[in-house]
């Protein structure tokens, strides 16, 4: 590395052994990562080995705001907004349809998007519903996909109206195997031999 001159007085360079996999097996390996974060910066951005932070405030402003964690702020304390796993994608079309599932309750029409930040928990039961309106450890399920499925009121529900639409969207064309009249019998027995 060409010798050049501190910008700050202060000249280190770290003494790091080069442990190649290329020297032995000839493959070319490239070390350093594609995208600049706050841990990795190209060697552009060092001085003597050191990151300095730049001068311009602007600059300094945008990278300490990359920095930042993402969350509402100290008014909601600090609610951080969650990865969306699959599962928790699944969930929240769940909730969003929510009214499909049961004939019997009514739903406000809730927001088309879901909301940037948002926590899921756990429904704690009080120790004087032990006995009326809490989950069994059989019925309790991972997510609340799974604990939809194995209800066996909503699937008898659910079976029902699949029957019912596949009756309506069946064709109707065949009315013309049926027999009509007063030899319908006798036209049927024929058909059989």
């Amino acid at each position: 590395m060409p010798e050049t001159k501190a910008v700050v007085g202060l000249s280190w360079e770290p003494k790091i052994p080069n442990f190649s996999v290329a020297a032995k097996t000839g493959v070319k390996v490239d070390a350093k990562p594609q995208e600049t974060n706050h841990l990795w910066k190209p060697a552009a951005q060092l001085v003597d080995g050191l990151f300095v932070p730049p001068n311009n405030p602007k600059t300094l402003n945008k990278l300490q705001r990359k920095q930042l964690k993402d969350t509402t702020g100290s008014n909601w304390f600090d609610m951080p907004a969650p990865v969306m796993t699959p599962e928790l994608q699944r969930d929240l079309q769940l909730l969003k349809l929510r009214n499909v599932m049961d004939p019997k309750r009514h739903y406000k029409k809730g927001d088309s998007q879901t909301a940037k930040y948002f926590q899921v928990g756990t429904v704690v039961e009080s120790a004087s519903d032990f006995f009326s309106s809490r989950l069994t450890k059989k019925e309790r399920k991972a997510t609340l996909a799974d604990e939809l499925l194995s209800d066996p009121v909503l699937a008898t529900y659910r079976k029902r109206k699949v029957h019912e639409i596949e009756e309506k969207n069946r064709p109707a064309d065949n009315e013309k195997w049926k027999n009509k009249g007063k030899t319908s019998y006798k036209r049927a027995k024929q058909r059989r031999h």
